[in-house]
């Protein structure tokens, strides 16, 4: 009789135990329930002191109640404009569960937003910038490859164009017509995209300064061509008079005196060239455009497309005071 009445006893201690816990669970819910519908209202601070009457856990207690409270006091108080509270309510959490990376995270991200704005500047410029400036170095290389490879073919094409050879003067016009008349992204994506599918594979790099050193000898081409007839025509027929043939009076009389005439326009389509250079991430060419907006769909920080930008200014602007020596050298002996 005495063991029956103890194991009953011990049974109905047992369900209390467990009717107590629910009854807490239960009231953990409705706590939640209330702060949430306090904060619907505007009444941030009753949902603060609603959620404050969460105990921290004892050992072996269950303390997801006591995670969440805090954590929603932490995202109350940052809304609130009061980082520091904020960050004492992760701390909270921290202290029982130094691993909880939801605590850790916000509490960083907090932390960082005390920070001066200069600071959080200046770290995001330092994180950014060697990324930049391989993409920057990558823009220069395209561009001195184009700059070595434009000139030559532009005389090419302009010296074509002029010919008394119909077949060829027809040749260069086509080539003229059609590099300026269709879009350079256009271009290169044939040349890498298109090209595989007749048998021949580029690399980005190649293709890149293929397509960029045929669009811009096209423009050359008109430029020089149209410094070249500026000349008087005199000039070639006493040449021609004094012995000269037709490849010596271009060398030598003609072609030299049109430096000064081409400066400015090959100066102007140089600069262009830097910021179309950007056109070629769209074929897998990591350069300064590319990295920019690899950093910007990674960070989701603007700093990076306005470090960029930068970047580019500083280019086009020392190739601007570079080309102006050069058009004062050219045109020296014509100063007045």
């Amino acid at each position: 009789m005495k063991y029956s009445f103890s194991r009953v006893f011990v049974t109905l201690l047992f369900l209390c135990a467990l009717a107590g816990n629910c009854f807490a669970a239960v009231d953990y819910d409705q706590l939640f329930r209330q702060s949430s519908d306090l904060m619907v209202q505007g009444d941030l601070d009753g949902a603060l002191a609603l959620l404050r009457q969460v105990p921290a856990p004892a050992p072996g207690e269950d303390a997801s109640a006591f995670v969440s409270s805090r954590m929603q006091a932490g995202r109350i108080h940052a809304a609130q404009d009061a980082p520091e509270k904020a960050i004492a309510a992760c701390q909270e959490v921290l202290k029982l569960f130094p691993d909880n990376s939801e605590a850790r995270n916000f509490a960083a991200a907090l932390k960082e937003q005390l920070k001066p704005r200069w600071h959080t500047v200046l770290s995001d410029i330092l994180r950014f910038l060697p990324v930049l400036a391989k993409g920057a170095l990558m823009t220069l290389l395209l561009v001195f490859c184009t700059m070595l490879v434009s000139p030559l073919g532009g005389l090419l094409i302009a010296l074509g164009r002029i010919s008394r050879v119909p077949p060829v003067s027809g040749f260069c016009w086509f080539i003229i017509w059609f590099f300026r008349g269709t879009p350079l992204l256009l271009q290169l994506f044939f040349i890498y995209y298109g090209l595989p599918s007749l048998g021949i594979t580029l690399s980005p790099f190649v293709s890149a300064v293929i397509g960029l050193g045929l669009n811009y000898s096209a423009y050359l081409g008109e430029i020089i061509r149209g410094a070249i007839q500026s000349i008087e025509h005199g000039q070639m027929e006493a040449a021609k008079a004094i012995g000269m043939s037709y490849g010596q009076a271009m060398r030598r009389i003609i072609i030299p005196q049109t430096y000064k005439r081409l400066m400015p326009p090959v100066g102007n389509e140089f600069i262009a060239l830097i910021k179309d250079t950007a056109l070629v991430s769209t074929i897998a060419m990591v350069e300064l455009m590319r990295a920019a907006d690899q950093m910007f769909n990674t960070y989701f920080n603007v700093t990076a497309l306005v470090l960029a930008a930068a970047i580019y200014l500083v280019l086009t602007t020392i190739f601007t005071f570079i080309f102006e020596k050069i058009e004062y050298r050219a045109g020296i002996y014509e100063q007045r």
